[in-house]
């Protein structure tokens, strides 16, 4: 996976984060860089820590699933970036919880990088996936983004939650089709 194609998939694992941040900040009286470092922290974090933890779930079984690796891959980011879409689409209200103590943001950590656990997964399937770099990066712009959420619900509130999910999983399934036809050689 190349040095973009990591990018447009942080920007895609990062999105419920934002989602989430947005919300934040929106029930949040007044926002300063110390909550939005905060909430960078806990998102950032937990988004380099679940891919790693994948990854390293994922090389104990590379030898059994290496001629399927591609398909994994796709239905993972598939099913991934269509929950996301449905979320964005629900007509559901979200509970506005302004709270960054340890026990909601912890939770919350957790819930938006489930995803990228199973995209840890799917590094360890492919080939050249220097994972340090990748978790790395993944963590930095999920931080940049989940800081950049608090201050943006804050400022402008809702309008742009729903969208940030849609657009997250749009960009995932479309990764997820591009590895697979990489693999089957249409591309």
């Amino acid at each position: 996976m190349g040095f973009w194609e990591l990018v447009v998939l942080a920007v895609g694992l990062s999105m419920d984060a934002f989602a989430v941040s947005i919300c934040k900040g929106l029930a949040l009286q007044r926002v300063s860089w110390k909550e939005c470092c905060i909430a960078g922290a806990w998102f950032g974090g937990f988004q380099a820590l679940m891919p790693l933890l994948g990854y390293l779930l994922g090389t104990q079984f590379e030898r059994l699933v290496t001629s399927v690796d591609h398909w994994i891959t796709f239905v993972l980011l598939g099913i991934i970036g269509g929950n996301m879409i449905r979320e964005a689409l629900s007509k559901d209200e979200d509970k506005l919880d302004g709270s960054l103590a340890f026990k909601a943001m912890l939770l919350l950590a957790i819930a938006t990088s489930i995803d990228a656990l199973a995209v840890g997964i799917t590094f360890a399937f492919l080939p050249g996936t220097h994972i340090v770099p990748a978790v790395a990066l993944i963590g930095s712009i999920t931080f940049v983004f989940s800081a950049a959420g608090i201050r943006l619900g804050n400022v402008f509130g809702l309008r742009y939650k729903s969208k940030a999910e849609f657009a997250g999983g749009v960009i995932l399934i479309l990764l997820g089709t591009k590895i697979l036809l990489e693999h089957l050689g249409v591309l």
